[in-house]
């Protein structure tokens, strides 16, 4: 387990749900195999918690399980609280120097090559429109770039991105995207 940071004062993540309730990601247990709408805002909650409680790394992870929920079976989940984009990039860019964050773009990288069912080519595309932006706030982090050789990935670029998150993700998600990456 981490041992939280003590930071003094941390303010939450305006893009994510408050929760006054310290959470850890084994809270995620409570919904079973289910991946649909409490499944999506209790990964949104730990992830505030999570952030709040020093650990960056462990909310990005979170956000991730956030990402995976079913949102083509409850689209309107996402109304309250939209797809957390805006919440991955604010993470990284707000986290304490002394806080562990590990290496976004590779974790991103990893993530987006190595993505296994159900809802495959969604959550790829997420994870490869997070590993953009990581890029773009990390960018003298280094790619893996033995997995890159070794299995031949080509990064694919904003629009490949747009492109694939209009065609897998949910409506309107492309440009959701889009406008965070203008923001950073």
């Amino acid at each position: 387990m981490t041992t939280p940071v003590h930071i003094e004062a941390i303010p939450p993540c305006p893009h994510l749900p408050e929760t006054d309730t310290p959470l850890r990601a084994s809270a995620m247990k409570a919904c079973g195999k289910d991946r649909g709408e409490e499944f999506y805002h209790l990964a949104l909650r730990c992830a505030q918690s999570l952030w709040l409680q020093g650990l960056p790394a462990q909310s990005l992870l979170l956000i991730n399980r956030a990402f995976g929920a079913d949102h083509d079976e409850s689209p309107a989940m996402c109304v309250v609280n939209p797809l957390p984009y805006a919440a991955a990039a604010w993470v990284m860019q707000n986290r304490a120097e002394e806080q562990f964050i590990g290496n976004p773009r590779r974790h991103y990288q990893h993530l987006a090559t190595r993505m296994v069912a159900p809802r495959k080519e969604a959550r790829t595309w997420r994870a490869w429109a997070c590993w953009y932006m990581a890029c773009h706030i990390f960018p003298d982090y280094p790619a893996d770039e033995l997995q890159i050789a070794t299995e031949g990935i080509v990064e694919p670029t904003l629009d490949d991105i747009a492109t694939s998150l209009n065609k897998a993700g949910q409506p309107g998600e492309s440009d959701l995207w889009i406008s965070v990456v203008h923001s950073l």
